[in-house]
């Protein structure tokens, strides 16, 4: 990866935060502290692209252990993408991801950058980037059930977000995006909210508001060099899956920012391709609490359920809710 990253530049000196040297030439290439927590971890989320170039996310679930680290800049996945998913065969020869590991049942997130290829069921990652990421956002959820998905499961193939899809895009709490820009290799990170925060503009638009954050700007620096996104909601009772890439962008007008509370910016994507995975992954979660760091939801756009559940709210350790590491 290329030391200076011009798109996360861009970013913040529109943005007026940051500066020079600021977001990924910070960070360097060992797992170092974090082989332990990402041994522990069940669920990643993982970014790259098909044979066509179009960005994908994806979501990889497994028995403690199924991620772990064989060096300081080895990290083994006992897993791959279901079948039906568009990352399926995506690493059959080494290419750009991007990864990361959520804990939702401690809110703690590890993010991953490097290249991957596919070893047989599983996948080996050699890393360029690993840094920690504070709990802003994280829904705190913890596993409560695990049913084996089917051998072939439901797949889905659309390019326009059906009624039902675009229901579950509203409703969600918590999504998980994958960019990508040609010499500074792909990015894969998590966005939560209140339900609500992610808006149908069409069946082909989505938007959703970019809070305020560490100011490393990595996913939305990817995006100023490379338009083509990926995201995936995760449903977290049933396990199932909704892939969306087209293409994003920026939105800085400030008047539909200000529709938003505590949004810096709006974020757009125009879908392309759909990709819909029954049952993909055999996890099933309870939500126990939304963030505290979470902005209500616009009462235009929130569900109506979202707008009323209100589950005990947590408190943090002070030192690490000051934390703002993205």
């Amino acid at each position: 990866m290329s030391p200076v990253h011009p798109g996360e530049q861009a970013v913040q000196r529109r943005a007026g935060e940051g500066g020079p040297g600021w977001g990924s030439p910070m960070f360097g290439a060992e797992i170092g502290p974090f082989a332990d927590f990402l041994r522990h971890q069940r669920l990643v989320a993982l970014s790259g692209a098909d044979a066509d170039g179009n960005l994908w996310c994806t979501v990889l679930t497994g028995d403690e252990g199924f991620v772990d680290s064989r060096d300081h800049r080895t990290i083994i996945i006992d897993a791959l993408p279901p079948v039906g998913d568009p990352l399926r065969d995506a690493f059959t020869e080494p290419a750009d991801f991007g990864m990361v590991a959520l804990s939702p049942q401690t809110l703690r997130r590890v993010k991953v950058a490097g290249t991957a290829h596919r070893d047989g069921d599983r996948l080996v990652l050699r890393t360029e980037q690993v840094l920690g990421n504070c709990p802003k956002y994280l829904q705190l959820r913890t596993i409560v059930d695990e049913i084996p998905p089917p051998e072939a499961p439901r797949v889905t193939v659309g390019r326009t977000l059906t009624a039902p899809q675009q229901t579950i895009v509203r409703s969600a709490d918590t999504f998980f995006i994958g960019t990508r820009a040609p010499g500074h290799g792909a990015d894969a990170n998590h966005r939560g909210g209140q339900p609500g925060f992610v808006t149908v503009l069409d069946e082909r638009t989505i938007t959703w508001p970019d809070y305020v954050g560490n100011s490393f700007f990595m996913s939305l620096g990817n995006m100023q060099l490379d338009a083509r996104t990926g995201i995936v909601f995760l449903d977290w009772e049933t396990g199932s899956t909704l892939q969306l890439s087209g293409t994003g962008r920026i939105n800085w007008d400030p008047d539909r920012a200000s529709r938003f509370p505590g949004a810096r910016r709006m974020i757009e994507l125009t879908v392309a391709q759909v990709v819909e995975i029954e049952r993909a992954s055999a996890l099933r979660w309870q939500l126990h609490a939304y963030s505290r760091f979470n902005p209500p939801a616009p009462t235009d756009t929130a569900p109506e359920f979202g707008l009323w559940f209100e589950p005990e709210m947590i408190s943090l350790d002070s030192e690490l809710a000051e934390r703002d590491l993205d």
